[in-house]
Parts: C-alpha cells; sequence; structure tokens
C-alpha cells in the first residue's frame, strides 16, 4: 500500500502485519535476493516485508503466487515476472534497472530464490557490472528438510532435481555416490518412488527421510532406509513438494541385533514409547516399526521365567 507521508509531503511505503501498520523507509538501490515462505505465509521476515514494499521492482515467477503473499501483508505493488521461459527477456530490463540507481528485489514462488531457479545468472551479470547484491535471508525447503531428517548436517550436498530418465538419474547418482555428506534432492511427487529406488540401487541401502509439504497443514516426514522408502512409495504418489534427504556413504541401516540393543537400553530408562521415538531419531527407522519392535521386547523381559 502507498500513502502521503503528511509532514514530507511524499509517498511513503508501508506493510501491514495483523493489523498493525508499518513503515517501509527508502532503499538503497541494487538487487535484493528476498527469500519467502515455503508454504505458511507467516514464516516471512520482518526485513523481508520491509524490502518488498520498498522496492522499485518485484521480480517474481509467477504474479498470482506472490501477489497472495503481498496481499496478505497489505503491500501494494507492480509484479513483473522473471522465470526460467523468458530470464533471457527479462534479465537485460532488469539490468537497466539497476544501472539507473533503482532498487529490485528477486523472489521465487516459495523459499529462497537462485535454488534450481534461474537467478544465479541475474545475480552474475548484476555483481559484474558493479551493483550491490544484497542477501535477505529466510525459509527454505532445503534447510527444512535437513533440519527434520534425522541424518548427519556437519556436511551436506544440495543436488536439486534428478533427471527425469532412469539411465540418466542413474549417472547421476552414480557421480554423487563418493559424496562424503548428506545428500539433499528436490523430487517431483510422481517421480519419487522410481528415485527411491534408483538411489537405493545406486548408493546403496542408506539411512533417509522424505519430507513433503513443509511448514503447511499436511507436513510429512517419514524416515527409514532407502529401500524402505522405496518400497513405501513404490505405488503412492504423494502430494505436494517433495525433499529427499540421503546420509553419507558408510551409514547403513542398523542390524537387527543393533536395534534390539538400542531399545534394550532405552527402555530401561524409559516407555515403550520414549523408547521407539527416541530410537527412531538414532537410527532413522520407522518409528511405527520400533515402537513394535519395543513392545515385544519389553513384553519379553517382563514375561516371568520358566
Amino acid at each position: 500500500m502507498v500513502e502521503k507521508h503528511e509532514a514530507a509531503g511524499e509517498a511513503e511505503r508501508v506493510f501491514a502485519i495483523d493489523g498493525a501498520r508499518l513503515s517501509a523507509p527508502p532503499i538503497a538501490g541494487g538487487l535484493y535476493i528476498v527469500a519467502t515462505p515455503i508454504g505458511n505465509l507467516g514464516d516471512v521476515t520482518i526485513r523481508a516485508l520491509r524490502t518488498l514494499a520498498a522496492a522499485s521492482i518485484v521480480a517474481c515467477e509467477d504474479s498470482r503466487v506472490t501477489r497472495v503473499l503481498l496481499d496478505r501483508y497489505d503491500i501494494t505493488h507492480t509484479l513483473v515476472t522473471y522465470h526460467e521461459h523468458n530470464a533471457a527477456e527479462q534479465r537485460p530490463r532488469l539490468l537497466a534497472a539497476l544501472a539507473e540507481g533503482r532498487s529490485v528485489a528477486l523472489v521465487s514462488d516459495a523459499g529462497t530464490p537462485l535454488l534450481s531457479d534461474p537467478g544465479y545468472r541475474l545475480v552474475i551479470e548484476a555483481a559484474a557490472a558493479g551493483h550491490a547484491v544484497f542477501p535477505i535471508p529466510g525459509a527454505s525447503a532445503l534447510l527444512a528438510g535437513l533440519v527434520v531428517a534425522g541424518l548427519p548436517t556437519d556436511a551436506f550436498f544440495f543436488a536439486g532435481f534428478l533427471p527425469p530418465k532412469e539411465v540418466a538419474r542413474r549417472k547421476r547418482l552414480s557421480a554423487l555416490a563418493a559424496i562424503p555428506g548428506t545428500l539433499v534432492f528436490y523430487e517431483s511427487p510422481h517421480r519419487l518412488g522410481a528415485s527411491l529406488a534408483d538411489m537405493a540401487a545406486m548408493l546403496g541401502d542408506r539411512p533417509a527421510a522424505m519430507a513433503r509439504e513443509l511448514t503447511k497443514a499436511f507436513e510429512t516426514v517419514r524416515r527409514g532406509s532407502l529401500a524402505s522408502l522405496a518400497a513405501d512409495f513404490a505405488d503412492v504418489a504423494p502430494k505436494g513438494e517433495v525433499v529427499v534427504l540421503v546420509g553419507p556413504p558408510g551409514e547403513t541401516a542398523p542390524e537387527p541385533e543393533e536395534v534390539d540393543a538400542l531399545l534394550l537400553r532405552l527402555l530401561a530408562n524409559g516407555t515403550v514409547r520414549s523408547a521407539a521415538d527416541e530410537a527412531a531419531v538414532a537410527t532413522g527407522l520407522p518409528r511405527r516399526d520400533l515402537y513394535r519392535r519395543a513392545l515385544a521386547l519389553k513384553d519379553a523381559v517382563d514375561a516371568p521365567g520358566d
């Protein structure tokens, strides 16, 4: 929304949060890479809202998607689209605006721009032309998936989307197999089962996690071995955005004897439920399977001797 600033007689940009109207002071010319929510609109930062309200130009993938966010926070702006199909045409126009000293805010449909979208070319050319580039950090499906997966986070590799065809997909997975860190993929729901099967074949049966619809009403995280997840989704295409995370080389599913020993240690100081919960985090195995096994072990321990 744009209002007149009565004291100065100049237009003032504002936005609103829960009915409270806040000022968006002018910002310096340059390219602003603005992260937006990946689902829950409440995850946007105040700095992002100020930037979107104050920017000379907001460049977005799909104006219909970005308009929902701007309307939520009462920001009135004329949007320009910038996506893989028009980037070559739009990029010179955005660079020309930067050359005039204007501020350009770049957003993707969800999350942090430049991850699996054409924004990095705009950054490269803007920086090469001497324009300032500012990160406005925030939500990212990559990081959201990583922190709930229950896999090592000290080193990870974002591999984006795998090729849609099996031969190319397996070749890509083979090239990634030796990377000493957790692998993070985005995947289309209808290809999930095939991709998980190829991951199990090319990477080995490592601990993994599938996270979908992160921050949304039907957020789901499934943990298990690659083989078990591939079996779960062989004939099921989940709805929504999907992130797949795979443990590093050498991270293999624990042997049944190791799982039993862990559950027995946990049962010694806790309930069946707490033991299953903690074991699921530690092993990446499905909680429901661990709960059933923990219950069987507890019954065996509690049974009277002969």
